[in-house]
């Protein structure tokens, strides 16, 4: 597999961990606008996720499920920092944190698969950027 087909997996297994978060935390979410925010995001997110699954399958590479052992230590501190703080402000805090470990990751693998082509390095930035925005939007709940 290449740089090109390894950086649209990671891509695509960060848009699955992001989808599923807002997911996991949308039911707890009290306000309207907080939940307009995270669904705006969510969807930016499918059509992204849906730009890294067609060529995946145009390549006739699987697409990456997150990590499972990352995906229940997520599910498992999300869970308890929601028990003990059922707010718009914890959710937010949850929503930043997300990001930024993914705004992280993902400038991780950018450095690691270099040799990609222009169009993975271009959806990796995109996803940069939606995480960014809404690391930024997330301010006003905290």
């Amino acid at each position: 597999m290449n740089d090109t087909e390894k950086l649209l997996r990671e891509c695509n297994s960060g848009i699955k961990m992001g989808v599923d978060s807002i997911n996991h935390v949308m039911p707890y979410v009290k306000s309207k606008e907080l939940k307009k925010v995270l669904n705006a995001c969510k969807d930016k997110h499918a059509v992204l996720g849906d730009m890294t699954h067609r060529a995946l399958k145009n390549a006739r590479i699987s697409t990456k499920d997150p990590h499972p052992i990352a995906k229940t230590m997520s599910d498992m501190t999300t869970r308890m920092k929601i028990t003990m703080h059922r707010t718009d402000n914890e959710i937010a805090s949850i929503m930043t944190d997300g990001c930024n470990m993914g705004i992280k990751s993902l400038y991780k693998y950018l450095n690691q698969y270099g040799s990609a082509d222009e169009h993975s390095k271009e959806i990796t930035n995109k996803l940069i950027s939606i995480e960014q925005e809404l690391r930024t939007d997330m301010r006003s709940f905290l």
